[in-house]
């Protein structure tokens, strides 16, 4: 596109360009050749500055707001060569400027070299995109496999290596603030029992019926519930002392029953039970938090010993 009110300007640089294969539009003034731009982007500008009514640096100012125009480059035609005009000229967002009269090779060679730019430009900007669309699609994927790597392929909750990072950071985090740290390990009672009755396949989805029970019956976003091993499940309770513990134990020792998973081999209920055990620390320098899955243990140890199916606190604050 060429834009100048001088119609001998107009004619000359057409002239050039069409014999060089170009298309060639032509405006006399710049509010027209807007209004043209808003219909269809030409791929490059030839912008007089001197003109009535608007001048080029206007035109060329207008070109650059509008996000459908401002990647077009605009080359500046003015019969003044002053350093001046020229600083203008770039500061509104010209990218180069020829002085008249014109000299067909240099025209020439600067709309070519204009157009290679704005090509390559083109071509890297959506090379970025691509790139961008690729690393997007990457960061999704590792977050899949991290998560994956934390589930527990059966049971569909924190495995025994995300519960060892989460109790470590707790451990942490809760040092830092003094704040006290929960810790309940829970079992199936008699779940060998289980799987001898009613077979693995069965004794699987039982496993995997308690996951999601435990899951229900803790009600904080900050708790987490993880397979422990085997029929036995840990449950990370942050700011969680002995006084916080016994409405949870309770909750899940009667979520699990009330599933009402038949276990005719039990030797408590004729229902799948758990036996859970508490215990909570105020993390310091002189203890790990191995002491406190210690202490958790003892107390899981002890609601087994008396009966099954209920809960211990450790230390007993009954």
């Amino acid at each position: 596109m060429i834009i100048d009110d001088q119609v001998s300007n107009l004619e000359l640089l057409s002239l050039m360009l069409d014999q060089q294969g170009y298309e060639v539009s032509q405006f006399l003034n710049g509010l027209t050749a807007l209004k043209s731009i808003e219909l269809s982007l030409p791929d490059l500008i030839l912008l007089d500055i001197r003109m009535p009514e608007i001048d080029g640096y206007t035109v060329c100012r207008k070109l650059k707001e509008n996000h459908k125009s401002r990647d077009i480059p605009v080359i500046f035609i003015s019969a003044n060569d002053r350093a001046l005009d020229k600083v203008q000229a770039f500061s509104v967002g010209g990218c180069d400027y020829i002085s008249k009269p014109f000299n067909v090779a240099e025209v020439l060679a600067r709309v070519e070299n204009h157009l290679k730019v704005k090509q390559l430009q083109k071509a890297l900007k959506e090379r970025n995109k691509h790139l961008e669309s690729v690393v997007k699609a990457l960061e999704e994927a590792n977050k899949k496999l991290e998560d994956i790597s934390r589930l527990d392929a059966l049971t569909q909750i924190s495995n025994r290596l995300h519960f060892n990072d989460c109790l470590e950071r707790e451990w942490k985090r809760a040092m830092r603030e003094k704040e006290p740290l929960g810790l309940i390990l829970c079992d199936i009672d008699d779940f060998k029992r289980y799987n001898d009755t009613y077979g693995h396949l069965q004794g699987d989805r039982c496993l995997h019926d308690v996951a999601q029970g435990l899951n229900k019956a803790v009600l904080r976003g900050t708790d987490l519930v993880c397979r422990y091993g085997g029929e036995e499940f840990a449950i990370i309770l942050p700011n969680t002392d002995f006084s916080g513990a016994e409405p949870i134990c309770q909750r899940i020792v009667k979520q699990i029953r009330d599933l009402k998973i038949l276990h005719s081999a039990s030797s408590v209920c004729n229902y799948v039970s758990v036996s859970v055990g508490f215990a909570s620390l105020v993390p310091s320098i002189h203890s790990t938090s191995d002491k406190l899955i210690c202490l958790s243990d003892k107390a899981l140890y002890r609601a087994k010993k008396e009966g099954k199916n209920r809960f211990q606190i450790f230390p007993d604050k009954h």
